[in-house]
């Protein structure tokens, strides 16, 4: 419950501010590159990826991403960080939606290439960031080992290193960082709604 009065608002405030600051001082700088895992049916995880590269970008950090799943089909997200080809290094490795492949063999062979890709990235020592787009599709349909992975991401050493995709494994999520898992509440392509250029892709 809050109160309207302004002088107990602002001794709140302070008790907060000065919780927040004792927090603070007794963080401490990781060891090793952070790994952080976007997962869960709502929209958002490579979108908010991509932020975070956005972020990099603005402090001047070089980035590598690998794409594990989506084809060589055009999206805004590509054309836009195309501008910054100097600062990040992108690889689409997928060669579409698995559903649009119907060939496990060769969608193997993709995600084994790409993870191949993946560990040169992570263990070369020249990114601050590395994604991993869609990865964890690929361990869904155990295209990937999960302990494969969590080798590569063994040599990160002060790379950090964001893996996207539903249904994240349970393993991979105790050995990260960071998990957020985005929640579905509603969505437009359950009332029919095709992807939209600009929102989706």
């Amino acid at each position: 419950m809050t109160s309207s009065d302004p002088e107990h608002h602002k001794n709140e405030m302070k008790k907060l501010q000065e919780a927040q600051s004792k927090k603070r001082r007794e963080l401490k700088d990781p060891e090793h590159g952070l790994v952080l895992v976007h997962t869960g049916n709502g929209k958002g995880k490579s979108s908010s990826a991509f932020g975070v590269i956005a972020r990099a970008l603005g402090w001047g950090q070089k980035v590598a991403v690998v794409q594990f799943i989506k084809g060589k089909w055009k999206t805004g997200e590509k054309q836009f960080f195309d501008r910054f080809s100097e600062e990040l290094d992108w690889h689409v490795m997928g060669d579409g939606f698995t559903w649009d492949t119907q060939d496990r063999e060769q969608d193997i062979e993709a995600a084994e290439k790409a993870l191949q890709k993946a560990k040169e990235l992570i263990s070369s020592g020249n990114y601050a960031l590395v994604v991993l787009d869609e990865i964890n599709i690929a361990l869904r349909y155990d295209y990937l080992h999960t302990d494969a992975v969590i080798a590569a991401l063994e040599r990160r050493g002060e790379t950090n290193v964001i893996l996207t995709g539903r249904d994240a494994k349970a393993k991979l999520m105790d050995y990260a960082d960071t998990v957020t898992e985005m929640t579905e509440v509603k969505h437009a392509f359950h009332a029919g709604i095709r992807a939209q250029q600009g929102i989706d892709f």
